[in-house]
């Protein structure tokens, strides 16, 4: 399997960004976002606090496929962004930054009913491995961009 693999703590990479302005609406693929401090991406409807922005690693999505045995895009887990390179479920407690932006990851971000809408059998292919990627507060506004590196701060 190629992308990273569970326990890589260097720095990653941003591999995609994808947003929707109101619950429910499909995600919509992004190059660029403005991140707010305090707030998430400004075009993203999510909530203040510990879920303002959600990310998932493409390891942790590609095995979910395979256990479904399909492929399906990334966006049917309607997370904000796609990450390669860094695990994603170590950092609970820590701060990832990406580019100029800051984020306190503060909780794995558990799937919910609506996967089951997206695809058969998705909310229970999430949770091995904390396979539905984790949530987290913007600390530091700033735009991030496709191919801008992750890393996680000491």
């Amino acid at each position: 399997m190629t992308g990273s693999t569970p326990g890589a703590m260097g720095d990653g990479v941003l591999l995609a960004i994808s947003t929707r302005p109101t619950d429910g609406d499909p995600m919509t693929l992004q190059e660029t976002a403005n991140v707010v401090a305090g707030r998430g991406i400004d075009t993203e409807n999510r909530k203040t606090g510990t879920r303002e922005i959600t990310l998932i690693c493409d390891w942790a999505w590609k095995r979910t496929c395979e256990q479904l045995d399909t492929e399906l895009p990334w966006t049917t887990r309607r997370a904000n962004l796609l990450t390669k390179g860094i695990d994603l479920p170590t950092t609970i407690g820590k701060t990832i930054a990406i580019g100029d932006v800051r984020i306190k990851v503060h909780d794995e971000s558990r799937p919910c009913g609506l996967m089951d809408e997206q695809h058969a059998g998705l909310r229970d292919a999430l949770k091995p491995e904390s396979r539905g990627g984790v949530c987290g507060e913007v600390l530091v506004s700033g735009v991030i961009r496709v191919d801008d590196s992750v890393s996680v701060l000491p």
